[in-house]
């Protein structure tokens, strides 16, 4: 009886329910519009090779979910030092995610923060492609903010990110800072307990 219950999870249906609302939800975040920019931003950095998806969010996935065309996208982005080393297409499950992993790896390694990274999961089974619209919108903007001429595209296609502030302040600078109370703190300059009376003393019997 308890293999039944295994065999049911593995084959997995449409979601009915709870579930399926919160892939409604999930699913309408996915933006048409986005999905051109990148598509014509993959081509252009990765060249004919790449191919093109068919319209559409399965389209979409069905072009990535290899993980080859974002080793390559990833690789493009690197003028030395390919990070992803074997770009190889598979039929099995295993080493496209594999692949889509490489890709990820390297995509942190570029700068991508985690919190705008995509599982594998949600590329591999179309779980949240528009976490995968984020992904390489973020790594559209790393790519056209380090301006190192890797970036094929059009710069407006992505935002650029807000560029490290650093400020070298010398010691006497740094001692000086630590003598500045801030006023929200207030100050108790001068304050002292002297004349306060706090009603009468306590009688002890």
């Amino acid at each position: 009886m308890a293999a039944k219950g295994v065999v049911g999870m593995a084959n997995k249906g449409p979601s009915y329910g709870m579930s399926r609302q919160v892939q409604d939800k999930i699913d309408s975040k996915y933006d048409p519009d986005l999905e051109q920019i990148l598509v014509e931003w993959i081509q252009r950095q990765c060249g004919s090779g790449a191919g093109r998806p068919e319209p559409g969010k399965m389209g979409f996935q069905a072009w990535l979910k290899d993980g080859c065309v974002l080793s390559e996208l990833i690789n493009s982005l690197y003028p030395h030092d390919k990070p992803v080393k074997k770009i190889q297409s598979s039929p099995m499950a295993f080493k496209q995610m594999e692949q889509i992993s490489q890709f990820l790896n390297a995509a942190e390694k570029y700068g991508v923060t985690k919190t705008d990274m995509f599982q594998t999961v949600d590329l591999w089974e179309g779980k949240d492609l528009a976490a995968v619209q984020r992904t390489l919108s973020a790594l559209g903007s790393l790519a056209v903010t380090k301006d190192d001429g890797a970036y094929n595209g059009d710069p407006n296609w992505f935002f650029k990110k807000a560029q490290e502030n650093k400020r070298d302040f010398s010691d006497e600078q740094m001692k000086a800072g630590k003598n500045v109370i801030g006023l929200q703190m207030g100050s108790n300059k001068g304050a002292s307990q002297e004349g306060m009376s706090y009603g009468r003393p306590r009688q002890i019997l």
